[in-house]
């Protein structure tokens, strides 16, 4: 699978993340829009139930004026079942 280089993050040569208790883990983020909060919500359900994610945290958001103002943004980690050698899993299209 090729890489986007547009979904990488740019890490500066000298970034020295050795220290265990302050290490950078990578985070994803997924926005779910809709017309209704039950929408985005159920949404949100049947991509993660699809998923082998571990959800970290979720935003709510309401953007007035937009055809889909409701706006859920959750943010989780790729679980794999080998953790010392992940595989690049390519997440599914709701």
């Amino acid at each position: 699978m090729a890489i986007d280089p547009e979904l990488c993050i740019e890490v500066p040569a000298d970034f020295d993340d050795s220290a265990a208790e302050s290490q950078v883990h990578p985070t994803a983020r997924k926005m779910f829009f809709g017309k209704t909060n039950a929408e985005v919500f159920r949404k949100a359900q049947l991509w993660a139930n699809e998923q082998s994610v571990h959800l970290l945290d979720a935003a709510w958001d309401e953007l007035l004026g937009e055809d889909d103002p409701y706006v859920l943004t959750v943010y989780f980690s790729f679980e794999f079942e080998d953790e010392n050698e992940p595989e690049l899993k390519t997440p599914r299209a709701l």
